[in-house]
């Protein structure tokens, strides 16, 4: 896929919580926006607070995706009937880089399920990962690493 030799530009989100509030923020803390859940906009599902003035297309991206991503992960392990640790969160970085004259993205996304089983925590992180239309976007279109973390 991506030929990237030289990264330009890192956009990085970290999004916590669970069920309807999910709060995510850039590493620099300048992304914070109030997101509704698609068909019901009475009360806001995903935070992002404090915009900067000027967030890069990559911050976004990455808070859109982890938002939703986040989202999936909380379905899946409903659906598996497992409770995930309150300290729960997912971390996307999305780098903009260039590979010769041409520019590509690549991803690294990280589910951080502090005490939780490994090989359970990486069963709900592939299951969310085929379930989130950010991730199937991206598939064989951009380099992306899945990570789980669980200490």
């Amino acid at each position: 896929m991506s030929k990237i030799k030289q990264v330009l530009a890192t956009g990085k989100t970290r999004t916590t919580g669970a069920d309807a509030e999910i709060i995510s923020g850039n590493h620099e803390g300048k992304l914070n926006i109030d997101l509704s859940v698609p068909g019901n906009s009475a009360a806001p599902a995903y935070r992002f607070a404090e915009v900067g003035a000027h967030p890069t297309a990559e911050q976004l991206f990455a808070g859109a995706w982890s938002a939703c991503y986040s989202a999936a992960v909380g379905i899946v392990a409903k659906q598996k009937k497992v409770i995930l640790p309150a300290d729960t969160a997912v971390e996307i970085e999305v780098d903009l880089g260039a590979g010769g004259n041409e520019y590509f993205l690549q991803a690294r996304l990280n589910l951080i399920v502090p005490g939780l089983d490994h090989e359970v925590a990486t069963a709900i992180a592939h299951a969310a990962d085929a379930m989130c239309p950010y991730s199937k976007a991206t598939r064989g279109n951009i380099d992306v690493a899945l990570n789980v973390v669980t200490a």
